[in-house]
């Protein structure tokens, strides 16, 4: 596990927050955002609005107004108006034995 100072210095600090929109993976909410600060593994996200009630263990970060730039993500804490995220990996699929034999 990365120390705090590790952890800041891998990171990039938006000189202006980067507009983005927080969605459930269902698509059942959406929620505008901007991300101060991002790197590798993870996010600090600023909201205006009420995050009240909506399930944030498993939700898109998605980076462009057509969706097609997007990070699954989790919460992994709260200050007041910024939310700290971490990036979900997508689960490596066993090769088949037919694309192994390939």
């Amino acid at each position: 596990m990365s120390t705090d100072k590790e952890r800041k210095s891998h990171r990039v600090v938006f000189e202006r927050p980067l507009t983005a929109q927080m969605m459930a993976v269902d698509g059942t909410w959406r929620r505008p955002c901007q991300v101060k600060h991002v790197s590798e593994t993870s996010a600090t996200l600023q909201v205006e609005t009420s995050i009240e009630g909506l399930v944030l263990n498993e939700f898109f970060l998605v980076l462009s107004s057509t969706g097609l730039a997007y990070r699954r993500c989790q919460l992994d804490r709260v200050n007041g108006d910024a939310l700290e995220v971490s990036f979900l990996r997508q689960k490596t699929r066993k090769k088949s034995s037919r694309e192994t034999s390939a």
